[in-house]
């Protein structure tokens, strides 16, 4: 088995030498190994010794891939036999059913076919990819109506989950959905998930408890909880994560994950980076709370939060800021869609600033609470879709600066309630009159302009 080691990295290194060798000057014609780039194409990487490879093919362990067969056992055996050092176990294209759960050691990475996420919406769609199609779908089917049951696939640290389409195939497109639990929960240090689709999954990835965790390249359907992050001590990193309802919008399904739906929760966590998220259609898109750990703080860049009822819900935030840049967000669906609500439990800093916000909302901001809350160089494009004559940002407490933004609707800006702590509010364009009110006795309300020539 050592020698079969040797002849992988050996192979490698043939494969690389033309263009070693025209890095130096020399003629890559004269450096073509027929016979050593043969053994290299024929040179096995699936024969499984346990404890002395580091890559393994599943099959070799029984997996059978026909979407009938429990391939648990077989899983669980692959990634086992890596040993301490770590490995990889390819996961060749096929149909994979999973009665059980599965756990990735330390160092282990489990890898399907995909080297970027997969879009399969055939469910949806007729005549699109549907997630049984083609690559590698993992059907999970194991401990239905059981939420608090172990995750489907538990990382740990170093681990990586990579290149699959999680599925579960029992679930119903057109009927409440049964609760399952975790699809992937994340422990230990530098975990990490990368193009992975989440095509349903009831509850998605419980991302808390590590350190410097990755998810990347995540897009699908959860249906009650996309990702949820707690107790990080050290910066965890999100990119390229979108929710969209590409399994199913039968009313029946969808109205649920509209009304019970939380795409992206996050409690105590010191300096997340999400970049480039998306959700449509959940009751709540972004909720930031806490936990006896703490409170959130971090650096939110180019997310968005589609058809939801509150785009940014705000129970909670650290003193130190959660920062909100290029954001796009759109409230629409239930009684009072409201674009950002902030609870009167918050006590921290939120900041938002180059921010988009549109979509027949009631209103663009409730804000409570003793935190400070500010919105600059954003667009306030659309509110008070019923016509009740309510403002775009009604302010009952706090602290709140709004600064160099345009309200494109010709309605009331602001309410400012005597209950509010201050409040500064210059320099803003407004489509009509100037109509910001104001029962706060500490504020500063200048330079905004109107469309209107005001009255001398």
């Amino acid at each position: 088995m050592k020698s079969q080691r040797f002849r992988l990295r050996t192979a490698a290194t043939v494969l690389a030498l033309p263009a070693l060798l025209a890095f130096v000057g020399v003629d890559a014609a004269f450096a073509q190994p027929s016979k050593a780039l043969d053994d290299a194409k024929t040179a096995s990487i699936s024969v499984p010794a346990p404890g002395s490879e580091f890559i393994v093919d599943v099959k070799a362990f029984g997996a059978v891939g026909d979407g009938k067969t429990d391939e648990t056992a077989a899983f669980q055996a692959a990634l086992d036999s890596l040993g301490q050092d770590g490995g990889t176990v390819v996961v060749p294209p096929g149909q994979y059913r999973f009665e059980g759960s599965l756990e990735i050691p330390q160092s282990a990475t489990l890898r399907g076919p995909w080297n970027s996420v997969t879009a399969h919406n055939g469910c949806r769609d007729r005549g699109l990819p549907r997630p049984t199609d083609d690559g590698a779908t993992f059907q999970v089917v194991g401990n239905a109506g059981t939420e608090d049951a172990p995750a489907f696939i538990k990382l740990n640290t170093n681990s990586v989950l990579q290149g699959v389409v999680l599925y579960w195939p029992d679930q119903k497109e057109d009927d409440v959905p049964v609760a399952y639990p975790w699809a992937i929960e994340m422990r230990g240090k530098n975990p990490a998930v990368v193009d992975v689709e989440l095509l349903n999954p009831y509850n998605g990835i419980d991302a808390s408890r590590n350190e410097r965790a990755l998810i990347r390249n995540v897009h699908g359907q959860p249906l009650r909880r996309g990702i949820f992050v707690d107790k990080i001590y050290d910066i965890g990193r999100i990119e390229n994560v979108h929710f969209n309802p590409w399994w199913s919008m039968k009313p029946k399904l969808f109205d649920w994950q509209k009304e019970h739906g939380e795409a992206f929760i996050f409690n105590r966590t010191d300096w997340h980076y999400v970049l480039n998220t998306f959700c449509f259609g959940y009751s709540v898109g972004y909720k930031f709370g806490g936990s006896d750990a703490g409170l959130c703080n971090g650096n939110f860049l180019g997310i968005g939060a589609d058809a939801c009822h509150t785009s940014v819900l705000v129970e909670q935030s650290a003193t130190f800021g959660v920062l909100i840049t290029n954001g796009e967000f759109v409230a629409m669906w239930g009684e009072n869609p409201t674009m950002v609500v902030v609870d009167k439990t918050n006590f921290g800093s939120v900041r938002f600033s180059n921010c988009a916000f549109w979509g027949p909302c009631e209103q663009i901001a409730r804000i409570d609470g003793r935190g400070t809350i500010g919105f600059s160089d954003c667009e306030f494009c659309q509110w008070d879709r019923a016509n009740q004559n309510k403002p775009a940002l009604q302010v009952d407490g706090g602290s709140v600066m709004v600064r160099g933004c345009n309200f494109q609707a010709d309605k009331p800006q602001m309410k400012i309630a005597s209950t509010a702590k201050r409040a500064i509010v210059t320099d803003n364009f407004v489509e009509g009159a100037v109509r910001i009110s104001s029962d706060c006795a500490n504020v500063n309300i200048d330079g905004n302009l109107g469309t209107e020539t005001p009255k001398k």
